[in-house]
């Protein structure tokens, strides 16, 4: 089994570098009951693999995609465990966070969830609205830790002002061809604040695997370019990978990047690929 690496939150505790998405797991927006059975392998899979973070939503599936983790980690110590799961837009108001968190443990199975996060902004609620939510259900235990995803750098400012707990995580898209929130000051700002940045579809979709640069470095690791473009992220400062995989070799094969170690040469080439 691979040796699982780990980033230090604001406190001090860790959490895991790699993660497992779980989008379309169970559905997109409403349940898809279809693929139970397939989903439910990929995760007791991830699970037997070594994966202990998983990162979710209330919309994915409509909530099934949380049905199906909570059947999944069922059985395992809750302690060895680090579960995120998010609020959507629409039920950012006050009410609406604790009625969806509610929701969401319900479905997972489980008393609290490590992180949760606000899944996107809304610009038609205050975010001290929400954050007076995200605050009592801190202080109620029901979340280890509150974050936000998909902010920029101005409203994750505001986030600090309004949260009574440090932000935790900024979950946003990052990878080698989409650096987006690195240009924008967003991953420096999460690097000297003490936030984790999780950067969500951190292969690209797939796209690193046609770039013959890539594929150049990842031969003199004996690697794959998916291997190489996580090890890439996991190996910067306050940041943590979520890619998907289902099948057993995917699944495999993003645990194999935990152990890529790259070079000071290595990491500068792929700092300036475009």
């Amino acid at each position: 089994m691979v040796e699982m690496r780990y980033a230090p939150l604001y406190d001090g505790a860790l959490i895991p570098r790699l993660g497992l998405g779980t989008w379309k797991m169970g559905g997109d927006s409403s349940p898809d009951y279809s693929q139970d059975e397939r989903i439910l392998d990929a995760l007791r899979t991830a699970l037997d693999l070594g994966y202990r973070h998983f990162d979710t939503s209330e919309m994915y599936g409509g909530g099934h995609t949380e049905e199906l983790i909570g059947q999944a980690i069922r059985g395992y110590k809750r302690q060895e465990l680090f579960i995120t799961t998010k609020v959507w837009p629409s039920n950012l108001h006050y009410r609406g966070v604790l009625k969806a968190i509610e929701g969401s443990l319900q479905r997972l199975g489980i008393e609290y969830v490590d992180l949760y996060l606000i899944h996107w902004p809304n610009p038609q609620i205050p975010l001290a609205d929400t954050f007076k939510a995200m605050n009592e259900l801190a202080d109620q235990g029901l979340a280890r830790y509150v974050g936000v995803s998909n902010f920029d750098l101005r409203l994750l400012e505001q986030s600090q002002i309004h949260s009574k707990y440090p932000i935790a995580a900024n979950q946003v898209p990052y990878s080698l061809y989409q650096r987006t929130y690195r240009q924008n000051e967003v991953l420096e700002f999460c690097q000297e604040n003490k936030i984790i940045l999780i950067g969500y579809s951190p292969i690209g979709k797939g796209s690193v695997v046609a770039d013959r640069r890539i594929g150049a470095i990842a031969d003199r690791y004996q690697a794959t370019p998916a291997q190489v473009a996580l090890a890439w992220l996991i190996q910067q400062p306050q940041v943590v990978a979520i890619p998907k995989a289902t099948s057993r070799e995917h699944l495999e094969e993003n645990l194999g990047a935990l152990e890529v170690k790259l070079t000071e040469e290595d990491v500068e080439v792929l700092n300036r690929l475009s």
